[in-house]
């Protein structure tokens, strides 16, 4: 970056240097409840090994390759037995704090999301640890898991910012964060090592302010009217981000 190329603000101090705008009445928010979170085609409920385990284990055995695992710091779980261990390490975890997502017409657990990094101080969350089994990928629930999380986020709890972070190789994570709105921040280079392998991490970003239209977009996708007889979208989501061009910056592998 440039020195022409950094951000320039309005505001300065009483030395004339540049700072942020001010933020008025701020108080820090609520960390996000453990309740559920319904829509029309799921629910997102706190993840659970007795409950949850055994749906898990067979929705993500359709993944007979292991792909879905790759850009995941866990997993694949060879038995319903690993996949209830693993849960049972985690469903207690106040950061990350993890949901199952429940496919309401069958009422099985098809995937797990998280909301990690929070911060109620400064009013930041991030969603991540998306494990969506094959039931799961490309179906109108998982565009409304993720809306569900983002309403939480910003309408229930009035969070400031809401991130999504993927490795930088995870062309479907990344393009997944650009088809919802989240717009491309930049890389942190050799930022983990997982799985004995350098993890470069892409950053993603809404924030409150680009919620709301963000927000009319998924809205007007997700309802009924959007998709004809055979569910078959008629338009796609992008046709509704009406701010989509400033929020998409073309991928590029680090």
């Amino acid at each position: 970056m440039t020195p022409s190329e950094r951000p320039a603000s309005d505001h300065t101090n009483h030395l004339g240097q540049p700072v942020g705008a001010p933020v008025d009445g701020w108080t820090p928010r609520d960390p996000p409840p453990r309740t559920p979170m319904v829509g029309r085609l799921c629910r997102l409920d706190p993840l659970d090994s007795a409950t949850h385990s055994n749906d898990l284990y067979e929705s993500h055995a359709l993944d007979t390759e292991g792909r879905n695992w790759t850009y995941l710091p866990y997993g694949p779980f060879a038995s319903p037995d690993e996949v209830a261990d693993w849960i049972k390490s985690v469903q207690t975890s106040e950061d990350p704090r993890f949901f199952a997502i429940v496919n309401l017409a069958t009422t099985r657990a098809v995937g797990w999301t998280s909301f990690l990094r929070i911060d109620p101080s400064t009013g930041c969350i991030e969603i991540g640890h998306l494990a969506y089994s094959p039931v799961l990928q490309r179906t109108p629930a998982s565009t409304e898991a993720t809306y569900l999380m983002l309403r939480r986020a910003f309408d229930e709890l009035g969070y400031r910012r809401c991130a999504w972070k993927c490795n930088a190789y995870n062309a479907p994570s990344w393009n997944a964060a650009e088809r919802l709105g989240f717009r491309y921040e930049g890389i942190f280079r050799q930022a983990w090592i997982q799985k004995g392998r350098n993890r470069d991490n892409a950053w993603f970003s809404i924030i409150d302010g680009e919620w709301p239209a963000i927000r009319a977009a998924l809205e007007n996708w997700l309802d009924p009217a959007n998709f004809d007889e055979s569910s078959t979208q008629r338009h796609p989501l992008a046709h509704f981000m009406t701010l989509r061009d400033e929020f998409v910056t073309p991928r590029q592998d680090s």
